[in-house]
């Protein structure tokens, strides 16, 4: 596995470095977990809008994944996150989330239930090349009943399609968001996780109205 943020055992005893210490002024801590299928770029997004060094599972893909593991559209893919992927971004000075980066072969899915105890919501990553790897995934979310937005994640190749035909194919209803996403762009990650935190805020106050 690449613990990225592995220190020589030295380095540990010296505690954190400072720029992974937790703002002082964070007052609020929201875990949130970043889903999708296989290769959409989940790793890429926790790792472009994380402030820390992310940590991160992943393993090279070998022979045994052939065969098990979808890799249509993808071909260039060498690794694949095999437990999650983690990282933490300021909101502001006092709202502070961790993210969480779940696995996306099926045959890791296993891992979910824990990786999901605890997230307030979701960010589900999608490839409009590929969006039936989507479809399990958003369904896994409305089983659990995590509130979510959709990220549609850019590619070069990527087909693009208008918002309300992607709501229709992924068969979601108008109040879930969806918006564009370059997983590799700092800013454009931390917009899809500002959408995330209003679309929640909403949430809570037509719950505290009702």
């Amino acid at each position: 596995m690449d613990f990225r943020s592995s220190e020589p055992a030295g380095a540990l005893a010296r505690g954190p470095r400072s720029e992974d210490v937790l703002p002082a002024t964070a007052t609020t801590a929201v875990k949130v977990v970043i889903v999708g299928g296989f290769g959409v770029g989940k790793t890429t997004l926790v790792g472009s809008v994380s402030e820390i060094r992310p940590l991160t599972t992943e393993e090279t893909m070998t022979q045994a994944g052939v065969g098990v593991d979808d890799t249509a559209g993808i071909g260039g893919k060498t690794s694949t996150t095999v437990a999650m992927d983690f990282g933490r971004i300021s909101i502001n000075e006092q709202l502070v989330l961790y993210l969480f980066g779940t696995p996306g072969q099926e045959r890791f899915w296993f891992l979910w239930r824990g990786l999901f105890e605890g997230a307030l919501g979701a960010v589900v990553l999608v490839d409009t090349r590929r969006l039936e790897v989507s479809f399990d995934v958003i369904g896994r979310l409305e089983e659990r009943g995590v509130p979510f937005v959709v990220a549609v994640n850019s590619f070069p190749d990527a087909p693009a399609y208008p918002v309300e035909e992607l709501r229709g194919a992924l068969d979601l209803p108008p109040s879930v968001p969806i918006v564009p996403c370059d997983a590799r762009q700092r800013g454009s990650g931390k917009d899809v996780l500002m959408t995330l935190m209003r679309y929640l805020q909403t949430l809570a106050t037509t719950q505290e109205a009702s």
